[in-house]
């Protein structure tokens, strides 16, 4: 099958999970085509089954916002026609669907059928797409679209809570390489990151509001209080600073290492000890997975997909978003006895096998192949 592939090519969870699939799709002989304005950050290696197509938009001084749907359309139309792709998996609702849609138009004048899959990542409906503004748009994308997946059942009940939705709405997970996770004892630069007996507590995220980088901080003190331990910061955004800020203010900030973005967070995560991850809301969580998978327990809210993914009392622990003492509790319980922790790790593990790329990737494919039988053509 020849699969175009159209996502958001930054650090973000959406443009993740796009690229593994994609990669795993052309291991399992697929053609894949990501369609985007940048080369994803993990698309590390083109190959013979993988592709990378470029979209350009013109920057013409009448356009106050430079129309990048109408330059994805137009690309998306081109590459069908050039490489006789047969099916296109859009990634994010807007603008990726509704230029989707268009594109699916625009070929069918030509008398070439473009079956769409749309997989609805979070932000894209919770966030931005239940804006009055986008709501109308994000619905019409989401009914033309041939096939609907959602990242959880969460996100799934969300969808259909905010929009007057009336396709079907398949779930499947986010999914990590499990291979990437296993013997990375030699590769962990623990000494680097951390003295002995210190505790290392990992955050990973994109620094946005939504992720209250100010509770990591704070649990991450209460824990500092009572255990020697380091905080690694993995990531950028606009919280970034003032959470610099208030590491001086509490007087801990020779305790903090923000990091910035990283392509080595498999190697940060196996040197970790505990995961935190307070969120407002998240769709599905993936960096808690990707934490997880490293042997990690995490620390998270009891919000979205997250309950979904980390299991309280096995693989970590929930706790209401906000409640910065239930977090600084159960982070304590976990890291002050060492079986107790190597018993979360385990455990962490345990529950992370279960989200193996392998298993999920074969549910696109069903998802594929029924779209391609059912395709709406307007």
């Amino acid at each position: 099958m020849k699969i175009g592939i159209v996502c958001y090519p930054t650090f973000g969870g959406s443009g993740v999970i796009a690229t593994e699939l994609g990669l795993e799709l052309s291991r399992k002989g697929h053609e894949v085509h990501f369609i985007t304005y940048r080369q994803p950050v993990r698309l590390e290696l083109i190959s013979e089954n993988v592709h990378f197509h470029e979209v350009n938009v013109p920057d013409y001084p009448l356009f106050h916002y430079q129309p990048y749907e109408l330059a994805l359309s137009s690309k998306i139309v081109d590459m069908v026609k050039i490489y006789k792709i047969d099916l296109l998996h859009v990634h994010y609702a807007i603008p990726h669907a509704y230029a989707g849609y268009m594109a699916k138009q625009m070929l069918y004048q030509e008398g070439i059928i473009l079956p769409i899959v749309t997989t609805l990542h979070g932000t894209d409906i919770t966030l931005v797409g239940s804006h009055p503004f986008y709501k109308t748009a994000v619905t019409f994308s989401i009914n033309k679209s041939d096939a609907v997946t959602s990242v959880s059942q969460s996100l799934k009940d969300a969808t259909q809570r905010l929009f007057q939705t009336q396709k079907e709405i398949n779930v499947i997970p986010n999914f990590i390489d499990l291979n990437k996770y296993k013997e990375t004892v030699n590769l962990c630069p623990r000494g680097l990151l951390a003295s002995a007996e210190e505790r290392v507590i990992t955050h990973v995220s994109n620094f946005r509001p939504v992720k209250r980088i100010p509770d990591v901080i704070h649990v991450f003190n209460n824990i500092q209080k009572e255990i020697p331990s380091k905080l690694m910061m993995v990531g950028e955004g606009p919280e970034r600073s003032s959470a610099e800020h208030l590491c001086a203010q509490l007087g801990i900030q020779d305790r903090v290492v923000f990091l910035g973005n990283s392509n080595e967070v498999n190697k940060i995560l196996c040197s970790s000890d505990l995961f935190l991850l307070p969120s407002e809301t998240e769709s599905f969580g993936l960096s808690a997975l990707e934490a997880m998978a490293s042997g990690v327990p995490v620390i998270s809210s009891d919000t979205g997909g997250l309950p979904e993914v980390n299991i309280d009392g096995l693989s970590g622990f929930l706790s209401p978003v906000g409640d910065i003492e239930s977090m600084s509790k159960n982070a304590l319980h976990i890291l002050k006895d060492s079986d107790t922790l190597q018993n979360f790790k385990t455990a962490a593990k345990t529950v992370a096998s279960k989200f193996g790329i392998h298993q999920i990737v074969s549910s696109y494919e069903v998802v594929y192949e029924t779209a391609l039988k059912n395709c709406i053509s307007i």
